[in-house]
């Protein structure tokens, strides 16, 4: 790595750590720490939205689809948009009307006390364990295009994040991700830049290469959508439940919108990411086709193709920009999960009961937790990592079901929840055994939780309250 490219990351891993701490002085309770004071401009949560979604497998892995095939996974970004517009209009109206501080206390008014913790727990592991994986997935990035090793790229990492999101809390994790997605949106479209100007095509030569080998192809008409998670009924489907999932009843990305004003304002700050989401796919899966044309459609290893573009053809400099590009789409990832964790701790497990200090705590032992555990796994074990990488698929149904039975006005009895809770996870291990595509499996598991909770209740409980929230 030349001195201009790692004096760039140095410079970048400094002003993210020193902007943390600059930050946390304007952090007076628990309440400033996890949500901002309610006061977050809603233009800067959009953008924060759109970087904790963001991962560094996203950030090199949608080139590489562009690169191997063709366009069609924007199919998902267009259900995206649906879903979002759906969650501002169904469920944040909720959380806003009852002002909760955590989505899950949404399921302890209407269930319950136990069944609050319960759904709070569900999301504690599922967001560990997923983010846990996807971190040592993002280390493993890292380590190809910085040449760092991989425990040392993991704790660069951590520890940079840990600094300024145990500093700062939630303001300085939203303002430093509304960056970071600037970072890395900007390499992406440099890299396009630097593309254009290589390749010894004209702009509308290229496209009409590309166009006639069917590499722009949006729209997949494929009829086996039950197969082919890229059929375009499929993924557009897949992609509002799945937006509508993560979302909706994920406290990771709610917890931005919660930061807002208003209602209004969340509104704008949900639905816009759902259309900057669609552009930055767009942005990356052009520079995938670049890079196709550039390396003449050279077989490399799967997902690695534009790490390899990053690492063997851009010049010094650019190449340090987009390296911190890879740093920030791994970095705030770690930094919303971290918050978001110990945020729900608080909230849901402690009763809301938490000084800054004890909340900043908290946020650290989530935070080593997360280290350890993607320090656990070598990069070789590629079972783990994709388990890692799916764990959303085997919750998000059934939270998603608790919060549409909770404005059912039916008073259903806590074990009718439950055993339709635990019925929705397994239903997904049975659908991949039986290769449905992935993304049916929100879908199937939401209606079995509503079909298995409401049939179990019938039998053990009959009694209606008048009211629901």
């Amino acid at each position: 790595m030349q001195t201009i490219d790692l004096a760039i990351i140095i410079l970048f891993l400094i002003g993210n750590t020193l902007f943390g701490l600059w930050h946390g002085k304007s952090n007076k309770n628990s309440s400033d720490y996890f949500h901002g004071g309610h006061n977050m401009p809603w233009i800067v949560s959009m953008l924060s939205i759109v970087a904790s979604e963001t991962s560094v497998l996203t950030f090199v892995s949608v080139p590489g689809l562009a690169y191997r095939g063709d366009w069609t996974f924007l199919q998902l970004a267009m259900g995206y948009i649906i879903g979002r517009i759906l969650v501002s209009f169904v469920l944040l109206p909720l959380y806003f009307k009852h002002g909760v501080n955590s989505i899950y206390e949404i399921i302890g008014i209407r269930f319950g006390p136990g069944m609050h913790k319960l759904a709070a727990i569900v999301f504690l592991v599922t967001r560990t364990l997923g983010d846990a994986i996807r971190f040592l997935a993002a280390g493993v990035v890292v380590q190809v295009v910085t040449g760092w090793s991989l425990p040392l790229s993991i704790m660069i990492i951590g520890v940079v994040t840990l600094v300024y999101t145990l500093s700062g809390g939630i303001k300085a994790v939203i303002w430093l991700e509304s960056f970071q997605f600037a970072l890395y949106l900007l390499g992406g479209i440099l890299s396009i830049v630097f593309l254009l100007h290589n390749i010894d095509l004209t702009l509308p030569d290229i496209l009409t290469s590309l166009d006639s080998s069917g590499k722009l192809k949006i729209i997949n008409t494929d009829t086996h959508i039950f197969t082919n998670p890229l059929a375009f009924f499929s993924a557009f489907t897949g992609g509002i439940l799945l937006s509508l999932s993560s979302h909706g009843v994920d406290y990771m990305m709610v917890q931005r919108v919660l930061g807002c004003k208003t209602l209004g304002s969340a509104r704008k700050a949900m639905i816009g990411s759902g259309f900057f989401v669609f552009f930055q796919f767009s942005v990356f899966l052009f520079a995938g086709s670049l890079i196709s044309v550039f390396m003449h459609g050279a077989a490399m290893e799967k997902d690695r193709e534009f790490a390899y573009f990053i690492v063997h053809y851009l010049p010094a400099g650019l190449k340090g920009l987009l390296i911190a590009g890879v740093l920030s789409a791994a970095m705030s990832t770690h930094s919303s999960a971290i918050n978001a964790l110990a945020s729900s701790t608080v909230n849901d497990i402690l009763g809301g009961k938490a000084s800054l200090d004890f909340s900043r705590l908290i946020s650290f032992g989530w935070a080593i937790l997360l280290i350890i555990i993607a320090l656990m796994f070598d990069a070789g074990n590629k079972a783990i990592v994709m388990v890692g990488l799916e764990i959303a698929s085997f919750t998000y149904g059934g939270l998603l079901g608790l919060f549409l039975l909770s404005k059912s006005k039916r008073a259903f009895h806590p074990a009718s929840l439950g055993i339709g809770l635990v019925a929705s996870m397994g239903i997904v291990f049975i659908l991949k055994f039986l290769g449905l595509a992935w993304t049916w499996y929100i879908t199937v598991s939401v209606l079995v939780n509503l079909l298995v909770t409401t049939g179990i209740d019938m039998a053990f409980l009959k009694k209606r309250v008048p009211d629901s929230p």
